[in-house]
């Protein structure tokens, strides 16, 4: 036996402490319920978890493994999702029903289990099934590896602030209704602030701002706003009354800061600002609105909520400001076009400079005959002219045991047949419906051009992708040109996110290392276009050798 003196053991311990500390193992229990919930003057039960709306807030630091026990008490399916979480070799856990796994059913559970690897910021987590994210979700928040600061000037507090959308009826029994006829779901009643609809919404016992949510602050302190677009079909401005805002962080990814006066946020997207709170003691306006550059219905009501200086006298005089305008197009592109990948030596941009697979999928709407339906048809939606089918057994299971008949790997890369994209589209606007995915190989860079299209109408879509993170790497209106667009991307310090709003009527470029093996889901952020269609998945290959493969399934991985 080796004998090692105290002396050394010491050093060891030393060595040895800071990696068993800065690597814990987070446990939380999810327990799925209902709840009764009045707001805006009626009383309805709604799906929470552990009863809260919106959910409790997941903590946990970058290199950290997280447990969460998920236990189903409602009459639902249910399934989680931890939007943005990379899920590394671990999609099992990834969340979304019947693309990586078969749904939580009632009465059961199932413990994900995954690692935080290589991120650090704010992310969400929500149910990824049917509507219920409308009630079901909460914040992911990743604080840096102990001894880790931030690349930004320290914040004296943090706050969460999770925006939403609130119906007054069952949401379900909504969906379920505007199918069978084949019209679009009525738009929500409210937007949601940290679950309040707002002392401005419609709803006289309100009026006195029982409902309102209210940030208390201090004079001469500097906040970290977590801010969190959890709203199922609303991209949303963010402005507080006389102050600044330095957006530091997206969707988990440090930025080059920069200042706003009006943040601009898609659904499933994160944003972390700095407020230095500097301004005169007194209560300053929060609204929260809608952007929709188009015609197209949109629950155009401000929320709003007050920021409130703890020195402040009671009848201290509110600052107000004026929301964007609802179709303020000028606002939404000079933000996005500010958004810059931080790209320093701790955290670099590491776009792929070559492509290995270069695809073009155009997104939007189509029309399928419906003879149930109320006009003989209803509106689908559509990638690269494919109404996506949901299976019935999990993409990733089938994929991982061969299972033939789920789906077939023939997802065409660019259209099957050509059109002017972002004009009125062809005459016939009947899809194909079909399970088809795209398959890469392990490593392989990828380069996809996202096309909005015309057909009915055009309509900015928040493009999600699971299992990784993309740079967009470029952006323009009209249709999308291979031979002069590329001259102008940005291949060195490029936005990387989760989630990225394609242009109305234009096009977004975006860059990714294909390399986390398994089956990844790519759908427009908007419920309404999922539950239509607008949706596909990726086949990544496995590499060489256990470390480049997917982790067999857990043993209590739901069942269909």
């Amino acid at each position: 036996m080796v004998q090692i003196s105290w002396p050394r053991a010491a050093v060891l311990v030393l060595f040895i402490l800071p990696v068993l500390v800065d690597a814990r193992v987070r446990h939380y229990k999810f327990n799925i319920v209902a709840r009764n919930v009045t707001k805006l003057c009626s009383t309805k039960p709604i799906v929470t978890v552990n009863g809260q709306f919106p959910g409790p807030t997941l903590y946990a630091r970058e290199g950290d493994t997280v447990l969460v026990k998920v236990v189903n008490h409602v009459k639902y399916n249910v399934t989680i999702h931890w939007h943005g979480v990379r899920q590394l070799r671990t999609g099992w856990n990834d969340g979304p029903a019947y693309i990586t796994q078969c749904p939580i059913q009632p009465r059961q559970s199932f413990v994900y289990n995954f690692t935080l690897t290589g991120q650090r910021g704010t992310l969400l987590w929500h149910a990824h099934i049917l509507w219920l994210r409308a009630t079901v979700h909460g914040a992911i928040v990743i604080l840096p590896k102990l001894g880790v600061s931030y690349p930004f000037p320290k914040p004296d507090k943090e706050e969460v602030i999770v925006l939403g959308e609130w119906w007054k009826s069952d949401v379900e029994a909504m969906v379920d209704q505007s199918t069978k006829v084949g019209l679009p779901p009525n738009v929500s009643d409210s937007h949601t602030i940290n679950g309040h609809t707002g002392p401005l919404a419609s709803c006289p016992s309100f009026q006195g701002g029982a409902d309102g949510y209210r940030l208390q602050v201090d004079t001469g302190k500097r906040y970290l706003l977590r801010i969190i677009n959890a709203a199922l079909n609303e991209d949303l401005f963010v402005k507080i009354a006389g102050h600044q805002l330095t957006v530091v962080e997206v969707d988990a990814v440090y930025t080059k800061p920069f200042k706003t006066d009006t943040i601009f946020i898609a659904p499933g997207q994160t944003t972390n600002v700095l407020l230095t709170t500097d301004k005169r003691a007194g209560t300053y306006l929060i609204t929260v609105s809608p952007f929709m550059d188009v015609p197209i219905p949109v629950n155009n009501r401000t929320t709003t909520a007050t920021l409130h200086y703890n020195n402040s006298l009671a009848a201290t005089a509110l600052t107000t400001t004026k929301p964007p305008a609802q179709n303020a197009t000028p606002i939404a592109t000079s933000y996005l076009d500010s958004l810059r990948s931080l790209n320093s030596k701790e955290y670099p941009a590491l776009v792929p400079q070559n492509v290995d697979h270069s695809l073009f999928f155009t997104i939007g709407v189509g029309v399928n005959p419906c003879p149930s339906c109320l006009n003989g048809s209803r509106v689908v939606g559509v990638m690269n002219n494919i109404s996506f089918v949901m299976p019935t057994v999990a993409l990733l299971q089938a994929h991982y045991y061969n299972i033939s008949g789920i789906y077939t790997a023939d997802f065409p890369g660019r259209p099957i047949f050509a059109y002017n994209y972002s004009g009125p589209g062809p005459k016939n606007l009947q899809t194909m419906n079909g399970t088809r995915l795209y398959q890469l190989p392990y490593n392989s860079s990828v380069q996809i051009v996202l096309q909005d299209t015309g057909v009915i109408s055009p309509e900015s879509h928040p493009i999600h992708l699971h299992g990784f993170n993309f740079f967009a790497v470029g952006k323009g209106l009209g249709n999308y040109n291979p031979a002069s667009d590329p001259a102008n991307f940005n291949l060195v310090d490029p936005v990387e996110r989760n989630t990225m709003s394609v242009p109305t009527g234009g096009w977004t470029a975006i860059r990714f290392k294909a390399d986390n093996p398994g089956v990844w889901f790519l759908h427009c952020h908007f419920e309404v276009h999922t539950t239509w269609g607008l949706k596909m998945a990726f086949i990544v290959e496995n590499g060489k050798g256990p470390e480049e493969s997917i982790l067999p399934p857990p043993k209590d991985l739901p069942k269909c």
